[in-house]
């Protein structure tokens, strides 16, 4: 599975809110993961270094986790930023949401040495909450369920 996300909202994240240790693109020990629309759905691919093992042959559950919450949040700021008339590239400064409720539920081990491929199906809850539902794949394999509430971030946040 060699997907590559053209143009992920993550790129298009100020730099004072691209610092995530999941998908803050100048985060350089960080994970750096990229979430990008496919038709309806959203999409984030990534492949766990050797270092995210549980057990040997096995993905650490944390990896899924994060991979989850962080594909949460690029979508729902991709969501709303497609309501607002703008795509990822247009030049528009995406909103930048954060995570108010997270939960995976995992449903295999996840075997090491595998792409992993978030796919996320958005609801909007209000106009400053979404609802993402997350399915994770290991190549074509189901390892992993989880559901997001993301919120806008609060302008308190800004330095």
């Amino acid at each position: 599975m060699a997907e590559k996300i053209e143009h992920a909202i993550q790129d298009e994240y100020a730099e004072d809110f691209a610092w995530c240790y999941g998908c803050g693109r100048l985060n350089q020990e960080g994970h750096q993961f990229r979430t990008g629309w496919q038709g309806e759905e959203t999409v984030t691919v990534y492949t766990p270094k050797p270092e995210h093992t549980a057990i040997p042959g096995f993905v650490y559950g944390g990896l899924i986790a994060s991979l989850v919450d962080c594909h949460g949040t690029g979508s729902a700021s991709l969501a709303l930023h497609r309501k607002n008339g703008f795509e990822p590239g247009s030049g528009e400064a995406p909103p930048r949401f954060v995570t108010a409720s997270l939960h995976v539920d995992y449903k295999k081990p996840t075997p090491q040495g595998k792409t992993l491929k978030a796919v996320g199906r958005i609801e909007e809850i209000h106009p400053k909450k979404f609802k993402i539902l997350v399915d994770v794949f290991a190549e074509e394999e189901l390892v992993a369920t989880g559901e997001v509430q993301a919120v806008v971030m609060p302008a308190s946040f800004a330095k």
